[in-house]
């Protein structure tokens, strides 16, 4: 782990010095690339670097103690306990920042919500994760941005894309993918009968434009009219616009803006995040004799958390834990689960990699 944080280190300290590069400076696209990646390092780096000081002072403090001066070696003595508890506290926050890999540091990611089993009531219930995702997403600050949309009649959602870009973004909602499960007596239900639904949420960090260079020939671009739930057509203009990529099959399309550049520059960004994903997803095939993260997982066919209505209950399987306070984490008060799922993380970290000192 020391080894990996090293090297993430020099190269923030490489990017700080490409900033001040005139080569790189004149070139707009290679700035927005460097400042993008040496934001998503800036926290990793300055952590780092102060659990490297506090390790210095340790080491000065111990030889003080090893050392023959009895009044410094009082003083050394009296000072370790404090550092080396300043130490574990900054170690913890180190952990947490690396929880969820080299991604876990992005500020942009796309939060993906589908209806499962369920039928209008799945929709429904995939409107109510969006509602909830949104609003805690704005209690934070972070943009959110609808990338994609397929609404039904009765208000949900089969299917619907957020972007969404924040300090923190993708280190905070990782481990939201999987299958969320409500238990509830639908609106539909005339004999008061509780009902089981479910959606899938999926939530894929996006990529720089470095990373993913599509090309023209890479994928074919259709244009259609927008249409509505029910299919009712709501812009007689070819507006919406169905990306295909021909390596993997991915589809994307996007149709909620009325102009057809705008709905192709959103539906890029969404394919170049499920390409990356499907690179990703490759890669972690082939290490699968690895010990695999318990949160970390991002198994879309896991069910990993349930939301009771009768009992106003949450629950995420993953790590037992149960709140009866479904009505308040609905309203964006998620901070609780999420806290949860990065502190087991980070145990799940420490575990792995032991004490570093």
């Amino acid at each position: 782990m020391r080894e990996e944080l090293d090297k993430k280190l020099a190269r923030f300290e490489e990017l700080e010095r490409m900033m001040l590069d005139p080569d790189v400076l004149s070139n707009p696209q290679k700035v927005t690339a460097v400042a993008r990646e040496r934001g998503s390092l800036a926290k990793m780096a300055g952590k780092y670097k102060q659990f490297k000081e506090i390790n210095r002072q340790i080491a000065e403090a111990q030889a003080l103690v090893d050392g023959h001066d009895a009044e410094l070696r009082e003083l050394a003595e009296a000072e370790l306990p404090e550092l080396r508890q300043k130490r574990e506290a900054v170690y913890d926050e180190v952990l947490e920042l690396t929880a969820g890999g080299d991604e876990a540091n992005r500020s942009r990611c796309m939060l993906e919500i589908r209806a499962g089993t369920g039928g209008e009531e799945a929709a429904l219930f995939a409107r109510d994760l969006y509602d909830m995702y949104r609003k805690f997403c704005e209690k934070r600050g972070w943009k959110v941005e609808v990338m994609e949309m397929s609404p039904t009649e009765l208000g949900g959602f089969k299917e619907i894309v957020l972007g969404v870009e924040g300090d923190g973004a993708f280190r905070t909602l990782q481990f939201e993918s999987g299958g969320h499960r409500v238990q509830r007596v639908p609106e539909t239900e005339a004999k008061g009968r509780i009902h089981t639904s479910a959606a899938t949420v999926a939530v894929l960090p996006e990529p720089e434009d470095v990373e993913v260079n599509l090309k023209p020939e890479d994928y074919r671009m259709d244009l259609y009219s927008a249409s509505g739930p029910g299919g009712q057509h709501v812009n007689k203009t070819q507006s919406a616009v169905r990306l295909t990529h021909h390596a993997t099959g991915i589809v994307v399309q996007c149709q909620d803006e009325r102009s057809q550049h705008k709905n192709k520059a959103k539906a890029m960004r969404v394919l170049k995040s499920r390409i990356y994903d499907h690179v990703r997803e490759q890669e972690a095939k082939k290490r699968s004799d690895h010990r695999k993260s318990l949160v970390g997982s991002g198994d879309r066919s896991e069910r990993i958390r349930t939301y009771n209505f009768p009992e106003n209950r949450i629950t995420d399987h993953r790590i037992n834990l149960t709140l009866y306070k479904l009505d308040n984490v609905l309203s964006g008060h998620l901070d609780p689960v999420v806290q949860a799922l990065l502190d087991y993380a980070r145990q799940e970290q420490r575990q792995t990699f032991g004490e570093m000192n």
